[in-house]
């Protein structure tokens, strides 16, 4: 993982290496395609649990559309549970998980455990989102059934959401190539009219932004578990568009074909980074681009943060994480 890896909890290491070799050997095939059928065997998948609460949290499957499997997954904290006009409101965060726009789903169990674990803490309403993956289905497909998913429940929110659910807090959050999502869901957002959602801010997770510049972060760590240079290349070679480049608009957002953002009322931007991430440079371009744009933005590093943390409660950095996400929500919510 780093030269620094022997100091990560046992699990940590072990996944790390399984990871490593599952996907490298057995998954990504020599020719660039994807094992799909080997890979959809070895995700262990979770059931929702609507009636019988875990940790406090029960969940919900909703689907939007059966033929390109879109749905989303509601946690809802059952803690609050006051039917009165006085019942105290929680936020609402649209969620989207990583894995580079290729593997995985929202009831994948470690983006399951992740979502449980959010509702509580934060607390807040989770929609984690189910969308289409490459390399069968390529850029736009991700980013158009994610906003399928926001512009649903601002049409339909009384038919799924608990009554505790406040859309006039609403947050877009995402991991890795989550994170890249909830950039463009809030760039959709801001050039769209939605009714009754009131998007209040962003939580880029160690988003999955790249480019055709080698960067310093990527050389130095060109060989992490999780995200390693030829991985990521290959992640971008399937997901965009046929006879692009890294520096298409959707990975490259400030660069040489990206959006102009300066004019537009866009969200603030909470992006957290680690040290030991070999996409940290890109992130740190993002927090840049979006100052230089005008916006709001706040960068939190930590240091010894691999690809991922975020996943595994047993690292320090997680609670950390944790406080950091509460308080950027709080202080956007008291406005």
């Amino acid at each position: 993982m780093s030269q620094n890896s022997a100091d990560f909890p046992w699990k940590v290491r072990l996944f790390a290496s399984l990871f490593s070799f599952t996907f490298k050997v057995m998954i990504r095939r020599s020719d660039g395609s994807l094992n799909r059928l080997l890979l959809n065997f070895l995700d262990y998948k979770t059931s929702p649990s609507p009636d019988k609460p875990i940790d406090g949290v029960t969940t919900t499957d909703f689907t939007i559309d059966e033929d390109r499997s879109l749905w989303f997954r509601l946690y809802n904290p059952v803690f609050r549970t006051s039917t009165t006009d006085n019942e105290v409101k929680i936020p609402v965060i649209f969620y989207f998980h990583g894995s580079g726009f290729i593997c995985l789903a929202a009831n994948s169990k470690l983006f399951d455990d992740l979502c449980y674990r959010l509702a509580r803490l934060l607390p807040a309403v989770i929609i984690s989102v189910n969308y289409r993956l490459a390399p069968e289905h390529r850029y736009p497909c991700q980013y158009e059934d994610g906003f399928d998913v926001i512009k649903f429940i601002d049409k339909s929110y009384f038919e799924v959401l608990p009554n505790h659910a406040n859309l006039k807090h609403s947050f877009v959050a995402g991991d890795s190539a989550g994170g890249n999502l909830a950039h463009h869901m809030a760039l959709k957002a801001c050039k769209s009219e939605l009714s009754n959602i009131k998007l209040t801010g962003v939580i880029a997770v160690q988003p999955f932004f790249g480019g055709e510049e080698r960067t310093g972060s990527e050389i130095k760590l060109s060989r992490d578990p999780f995200v390693p240079m030829d991985t990521t290349d290959w992640m971008w070679r399937s997901f965009l568009p046929e006879g692009s480049n890294r520096d298409h608009q959707a990975s490259n957002v400030f660069g040489p074909n990206s959006v102009d953002i300066s004019e537009l009322k866009f969200p603030a931007v909470l992006v957290i980074i680690g040290g030991l991430d070999p996409l940290q440079d890109w992130q740190k371009r993002y927090y840049e681009g979006l100052k230089k744009s005008g916006k709001e933005v706040y960068l939190v590093e930590y240091v010894n943060a691999f690809h991922s943390f975020y996943l595994f409660p047993c690292v320090p950095e997680f609670s950390l994480f944790i406080k950091e996400v509460k308080d950027f929500m709080q202080k956007q919510m008291s406005r």
